[in-house]
């Protein structure tokens, strides 16, 4: 059963938006006792120079401008180290993700915190959590070679270590919406609570 979900919407849209419908409605079929909810089309600041230095200089030598430089980082990484389910709603803009969607990995990837290197390679340290990604699209084919979205996200959820991750998509949309639609609804049902 699931505890907590995290749910991430990144659509700029919040009327009429495809993917915020289908995250409701898988959170709907999850039935969590709790969900954190974080709506990126609420301004997200990207990395600059400042938080770089903040993040690379160790956490006992840090100033308060570094620490409070970090703090959304830090808020973004609780909030999915203490979900069980991180469900995310993505658009697909212009053959990738939604530019906020990459601000929130940028933020939550930290070198120590959400991975680290070892001897054979990088090693994700969110073990244990599952993902599912509501995938909408106009006209982009989730798994075609203009798709530049999903394996984005399944590659970076899997670097952070989350390997179980989940795709319903509704893809284009404008090319057969009833069609993506009852596709979306059979992953739906398909879906374990």
């Amino acid at each position: 059963m699931t505890k907590t979900v995290l749910r991430i919407d990144a659509s700029a849209r919040h009327t009429g938006s495809e993917s915020r419908t289908l995250t409701q409605r898988i959170i709907d079929r999850l039935a969590p006792e709790t969900v954190i909810t974080r709506d990126l089309a609420v301004a997200v600041p990207a990395i600059d120079a400042d938080w770089l230095s903040a993040n690379w200089t160790p956490e006992d030598q840090r100033t308060d401008a570094q620490r409070a430089a970090l703090a959304l980082s830090d808020t973004l990484i609780e909030e999915i180290k203490s979900a069980d389910t991180i469900v995310i709603g993505a658009p697909i803009y212009n053959f990738g993700i939604p530019a906020t969607l990459k601000t929130w990995v940028d933020l939550i990837a930290r070198a120590g915190i959400t991975f680290k290197y070892s001897e054979t390679g990088p090693q994700g340290l969110l073990t244990g959590k599952r993902a599912i990604v509501a995938i909408t699209s106009g006209g982009t084919q989730v798994g075609s070679d203009i798709d530049f979205a999903s394996g984005y996200l399944r590659h970076v959820l899997g670097f952070v270590g989350i390997t179980d991750v989940q795709f319903v998509a509704a893809d284009q949309l404008m090319v057969d919406a009833d069609a993506s639609h009852a596709k979306a609804n059979a992953a739906l049902e398909a879906l374990a609570a």
